[in-house]
């Protein structure tokens, strides 16, 4: 080495490497967008390239099929959350009526608000002619709430905070306001008059509300007192 080299120095990653680094989180939002504004069959995974700004081949690199695309969209915006659900539930502190508020809380920010909810509408209206994905959303994204939400309830009635009910229907009880909040999201308000005046976080407290003094520990009732005598 001449006394006026200097050492190489490592280039920083190029335009293109950058690129094709960001490819993969590019055609996942590109596919959602195009996955909730069309449904599964109508997309065409041409679209979703173009969307994205890469070629069909390029997609196929990344993604083999159509269905294994949509399965890619709905792990990374639902189904990878439930890790990260279930620890935090396992660390929460505070009452059962807590977890259940804070569980509203965060599946409206990070999923009921979000273009993610779209993906439950596209299964009601889709999964019978695709059993395929339909059977992969049962297993990725179905039992795993319906899971999460009875350890919930079963955490309640294990502190004595809930009542003793049948865990198997209670789990709809929960779920069932969220469901209506992504149809009336991306179907139902368009059909019903003034739906944009229902306020998401005013409805899910209000759900919340209702639900836990149907679930809370009641106090006994005091006895009541004898009829007076004649």
């Amino acid at each position: 080495m001449s006394p006026t080299s200097t050492p190489s120095q490592p280039h920083p990653a190029t335009k293109r490497e950058r690129r094709k680094e960001a490819r993969p989180g590019e055609l996942l939002e590109a596919a959602l967008d195009l996955f909730v504004e069309k449904g599964f069959a109508a997309t065409r995974v041409d679209e979703v390239a173009a969307r994205a700004g890469v070629s069909k081949g390029t997609l196929f690199l990344y993604f083999p099929s159509k269905e294994e695309l949509f399965k890619a969209v709905v792990r990374e915006n639902i189904a990878g959350r439930f890790e990260e659900w279930n620890a935090e539930l396992e660390t929460f502190v505070g009452t059962t009526s807590d977890v259940l508020r804070y569980c509203y809380q965060v599946w409206w920010e990070r999923i009921g608000s979000t273009k993610a909810s779209g993906i439950t509408k596209l299964m009601l209206s889709e999964a019978q002619n695709f059993p395929e994905i339909a059977q992969f959303y049962q297993q990725e994204v179905i039992l795993p709430g319906q899971s999460l939400v009875r350890r919930i309830l079963e955490r309640g009635i294990a502190r004595g905070e809930f009542r003793a009910i049948n865990l198997d229907y209670a789990v709809y009880l929960v779920l069932a306001p969220m469901i209506f909040l992504m149809m009336w999201k991306h179907s139902m308000g368009a059909c019903v008059p003034d739906a944009q005046n229902l306020a998401p976080e005013v409805y899910i407290d209000t759900q919340i509300d209702n639900i836990l003094h149907g679930l809370c520990v009641r106090p006994d009732a005091p006895p009541s007192s004898p009829p007076p005598s004649a």
